[in-house]
């Protein structure tokens, strides 16, 4: 086995293993090596492997908010057991999918949504710093600013339900510039939005990435600053001891640290719930696929009432959506890409969705309250960073920044104290 050098008389780690080569592990890994910490992380699968590839790659904290919304319990038992529905729940729920949804319902009130909105505008308005500092300091990729974002609908009527969110959004505390248009106007934005489009928002100072391209750029830059990504290789365990922390892997290669990050995405309880980790994380699963189109958009478009998410990325464009909740290691369901493809196939003009590539499914680690769980928990040597369903790429940088403070100096930042990991 070997052993790092003993952790420093302050306290401060020197050695720090993460689990988890995501966008929220590999942004801890970097922003622990800025403040001189040696880091090894370790990925069952390899960098970007998870939800971290093919999502929509939005950096969009304006609308960053926390999952569980009144608008979720409107769906009703029919519509979520639906293989078409934007929201699926199998018939089959095991007794903690059961657990976890009845606690999401409890928090889909307006009054716990507003309390979990506020929790998260102190993050939300730190993400796109997060990323200037990771492109900054030499990580090779760019955000893209969105010349448009633009959520469409069929009808006025229907926009009433994001401009209500808008509304909510600024009460607590985040500020969000947008203009209303109809459908032509929306058009004259977009041209490969179709005649079926009625009505639109187009949001402003958003951005977006081609997320797997970004977090393998992470992922070098962690290791020209020296660390050490471990792919394939399971870590099977983690024991807790006054002078460390042990990882245990499949390989036999058990190695000491000053300390852990636990970065395992919807696999996050798996070994945090011995070290007091109590909240439940379900995989929120969604879907992609890429088309050509006729006419790229200059940004992501938005499909709100279908719950479908446009990205270009290069000559394609990623179309998204779906909220599945089933056990993460569940295949990919076919009927769910062909559930988005008829979705989005009346709002967008010349998109060819017969002719899917990059099919792909990936578990969001999901908590019952919206909110990540991020921080020290009952061992101070052993911390989480995960738990933000639809926003761990938005909200990846600004978790490490803060939590490799918190590590580091041992204080945690206010920013967190909503986050934490034993709530």
């Amino acid at each position: 086995m070997v052993r790092p050098a003993s952790p420093a008389p302050s306290g401060r780690p020197r050695a720090v293993a993460v689990v988890g080569a995501g966008m929220v592990g590999l942004s801890t890994a970097w922003f622990l090596q800025e403040r001189g910490v040696d880091v090894t992380v370790y990925d069952r699968d390899a960098v970007a492997a998870g939800s971290s590839w093919g999502n929509a790659g939005w950096l969009t904290p304006g609308l960053a908010t926390p999952l569980p919304e009144p608008a979720v319990l409107s769906y009703g038992v029919r519509a979520v057991l639906s293989p078409s529905s934007p929201v699926y729940v199998p018939p089959s729920a095991d007794p903690r999918l059961l657990r976890f949804l009845a606690g999401f319902a409890r928090n889909s009130t307006a009054r716990r949504w507003l309390r979990a909105m506020r929790a998260l505008v102190p993050l939300n308005s730190l993400s796109l710093a997060g990323f200037d500092l990771l492109t900054g300091g030499g990580v090779e990729a760019r955000t893209l600013d969105a010349k448009s974002f633009l959520a469409a609908y069929r009808t006025a009527a229907e926009r009433r339900v994001l401009l209500e969110e808008l509304q909510q959004i600024s009460a607590a505390g985040q500020s969000m510039e947008f203009d209303v248009l109809d459908g032509d106007e929306a058009r004259e934005v977009e041209p490969s939005l179709s005649d079926g489009i009625g009505a639109a928002i187009r949001l402003h100072g958003q951005r977006y990435i081609d997320p797997g391209h970004f977090v393998h750029a992470l992922g070098d830059a962690v290791r020209a600053r020296g660390g050490e990504i471990r792919e394939r290789t399971e870590v099977t365990g983690v024991r807790d001891a006054a002078t460390g922390v042990t990882v245990l892997t499949g390989d036999g290669r058990d190695r000491r640290f000053d300390a852990v990050v636990l970065a395992t995405g919807a696999w996050l309880g798996r070994h945090a719930r011995k070290f007091g980790v109590r909240s439940l994380v379900q995989a929120g699963r969604g879907y992609s696929f890429s088309v050509a189109v006729e006419h790229m958009p200059s940004g992501p478009v938005y499909f709100p009432g279908q719950r479908v998410a446009c990205t270009p990325l290069g000559d394609r464009l990623r179309v998204a959506g779906m909220m599945e909740f089933r056990k993460p290691e569940a295949p990919l369901d076919a009927r769910r890409i062909n559930a988005i493809a008829e979705a989005a196939r009346p709002l967008l003009r010349g998109a060819d969705l017969d002719a899917r590539k990059d099919e792909w499914v990936g578990s969001r680690p999901c908590t019952t309250d919206g909110l990540p769980l991020i921080g020290a928990t009952r061992s101070p040597r052993v911390h989480v960073a995960g738990g933000h369903g639809m926003w761990g790429i938005t909200l990846g940088p600004a978790t490490g920044l803060l939590l490799a403070e918190a590590m580091v100096t041992g204080e945690r930042p206010a920013q967190l104290a909503p986050f934490d990991p034993l709530r």
